[in-house]
């Protein structure tokens, strides 16, 4: 019998994870700023009723800079054209800064804390800054030494500390990559460094290196989506998954998702800047409907929105 693939479902090959694409994915495209060749990983959160996300645009003349976007509905956004996040122009991060992209919210008390990349030659370094409306920031500091890759912060102390997953790699022809653990008075000073996750998981769609996204709190632990990656003789594949955190001792893994929950089988997560590409810069969840929204980067050229239960990606990582 001839199987006919259902014109709704955007899926090459494989049936979903615990992630389901939104079926008008991709949400953001380059089309949507004229002149531009990628909008893609975006930071994300929530102010009052709106979405926000950070989107990092790269235009024509190869300049990145990051917008921002809000949305009533989480799906039909309005894009900010002038930048939001623009290369330093002066102090002594200003012939480092040079590629705006990738960045993480984590919003503490009132304040949003935008951590993103800087690039000096010996590999990224991570500049924190903050912003109360996404409609001005200040730069706060560097924090961390090469190669950490955006740490990402919790949303609140434990035991009357700041902590943060950092993402140390080793530069070169491997670039492994793991997930690490260190705490803070202020924000600024960060030791008592411990490793959480080491770059060879036991799943191999994670086997090559990891990073961290912002963690979310809930009853059973903090549930920290990860990217991984997994290369092959056709390259590097990059897959979302999920680690399960103790609460109080957040260096303790309590579970991890028993594979990835989004891999790229479409053809606007396969085709593009970079194929094979799902990317997650941070997730918002609602606990009363249950419901984890991921905005995603698809192949470094564009963004998609999957969606899936808070309390099914949490079982998985518990069994």
């Amino acid at each position: 019998m001839l199987m006919r693939k259902n014109s709704s479902d955007h899926t090459l090959t494989r049936t979903e994870g615990l992630l389901k694409r939104y079926q008008g994915n991709p949400i953001i495209t380059p089309k949507n700023m004229p002149g531009t060749t990628a909008i893609f990983n975006c930071g994300q959160t929530t102010m009052d009723d709106e979405t926000i996300l950070l989107l990092a645009v790269i235009p024509r003349d190869g300049v990145p800079a990051m917008h921002v976007a809000r949305s009533k509905d989480g799906i039909e956004f309005e894009i900010e054209q002038k930048p939001f996040i623009s290369q330093l122009q002066e102090g002594p991060w200003e012939e480092f800064d040079i590629w705006c992209i990738d960045p993480r919210i984590t919003k503490i008390e009132n304040t949003y804390y935008i951590v993103r990349p800087m690039e000096p030659p010996l590999g990224p370094i991570a500049a924190l800054e903050k912003t109360n409306d996404f409609v001005t920031r200040e730069f706060i500091e560097c924090i961390s030494l090469p190669c950490n890759r955006v740490p990402c912060l919790f949303p609140e102390k434990i035991d009357g500390k700041y902590y943060r997953l950092d993402r140390p790699f080793a530069p070169g022809g491997t670039e492994q990559g793991e997930i690490w653990l260190s705490s803070s008075p202020d924000l600024i000073h960060w030791g008592c460094h411990r490793r959480v996750q080491g770059s060879t998981m036991s799943n191999i769609w994670a086997k090559t290196k990891i990073g961290p996204t912002p963690p979310i709190k809930t009853e059973q632990g903090w549930l920290e989506i990860i990217h991984g990656v997994h290369t092959s003789c056709a390259g590097s594949r990059y897959s979302i998954g999920a680690l399960l955190l103790d609460l109080d001792d957040p260096c303790k893994i309590v579970g991890s998702s028993k594979g990835w929950l989004l891999t790229p089988d479409t053809l606007y997560e396969c085709t593009g800047n970079v194929p094979n590409v799902v990317f997650p810069c941070g997730a918002i969840a609602d606990f009363e409907k249950d419901r984890l929204r991921v905005y995603y980067g698809a192949a470094d050229t564009c963004i998609g929105l999957a969606t899936g239960s808070i309390s099914e990606i949490i079982n998985d990582c518990l069994k």
